[in-house]
């Protein structure tokens, strides 16, 4: 028999994930703190709950996937909060972002109540969302991830079980890292050559081809062309998330130059006004210095 699943947070991400869940045959019990956002998949067939409390009672395994670490804190551990009705038997699995170091306290507090716990952060964006294709990085004991491989493999076509309690977020923080370097690095390249005057779509074309070609340009390069900063993944989570990094790297002595110096670019597009548009947004900042947008041929006249 399946069981029975919670979802907590119904944002970008949490609506297509549960839709897959529901597809898949399980049974989803839901809360938002945005009502809208439960009757949209409760049309769907996920069954709406009045608190995050209501959601464990119901669940035996809880889900969760909110902004940040202050929220996950308080969805579990707060009034009503999952913690409360969790017990033997019972998992919650935490798919949010958030800090390495927090995860790992809070695991020691769910151990402590009898309930186990894993940290599975996910990336792949909205589209890795829709079409289940995830990548997931699940930190917790062995046997709990088997026990939620089916689940996290409806979610992620690449599901990779990297440690203890924690773990799965540190790898979340590499993930960060690099992705926020080469989008800032993209940007910055278009920017140069398109103020040398090569045609934007060709340099995309181009890069897609060769060694430089990245994740980044695939999924991103066309939209940056037609000018469409619509979120697939906001660039004031993505601030965050580096912000989670440098928290995680002051703990180990790990130097982070790069990540320090595309931290700040991303702090100047925070400060613009942006922090909702895309992370792909960071080319901005680089139009701005050097006086040019990059876009497809034709869209100036748009």
């Amino acid at each position: 028999m399946k069981p029975i699943l919670g979802f907590i947070g119904l944002g970008i991400m949490g609506k297509p994930m549960v839709r897959n869940l529901l597809a898949a045959g399980y049974e989803v019990h839901v809360y938002s703190i945005l009502a809208r956002d439960i009757d949209e998949v409760i049309k769907d067939g996920a069954i709406g709950e009045p608190s995050n409390g209501n959601v464990a009672r119901r669940a035996d395994i809880i889900i969760t996937m909110v902004p940040n670490t202050p929220q996950v804190e308080e969805v579990v551990f707060g009034e009503d909060g999952v913690a409360a009705a969790l017990g033997a038997g019972k998992i919650w699995m935490d798919m949010s972002t958030i800090s390495s170091l927090a995860t790992r306290e809070f695991a020691e507090r769910i151990t402590a109540i009898g309930a186990r716990m894993l940290d599975a952060p996910v990336s792949g964006g909205d589209k890795g969302a829709k079409g289940g294709t995830l990548s997931i990085m699940v930190g917790g004991e062995a046997d709990v991830f088997e026990r939620c491989r089916p689940i996290l493999e409806i979610l992620g076509s690449r599901v990779t079980h990297v440690g203890g309690n924690g773990a799965g977020q540190v790898v979340k923080s590499c993930n960060q890292v690099l992705a926020a370097a080469t989008m800032a690095a993209l940007g910055e390249s278009l920017v140069m050559g398109a103020k040398a005057g090569v045609e934007p779509a060709k340099i995309v074309e181009v890069l897609s081809a060769g060694y430089a070609r990245c994740g980044a340009l695939d999924i991103r390069g066309g939209q940056i062309l037609e000018r469409n900063f619509a979120p697939g993944f906001m660039t004031r989570l993505q601030y965050k998330d580096l912000g989670l990094a440098m928290e995680l790297s002051k703990g180990i002595d790990a130097p982070m130059p790069i990540a320090g110096l595309v931290h700040e670019l991303y702090k100047v597009c925070m400060s613009q006004g942006n922090g909702n548009e895309d992370h792909s947004n960071i080319i901005k900042v680089f139009e701005q210095m050097a006086g040019i947008a990059v876009q497809a041929a034709g869209m100036a006249d748009k």
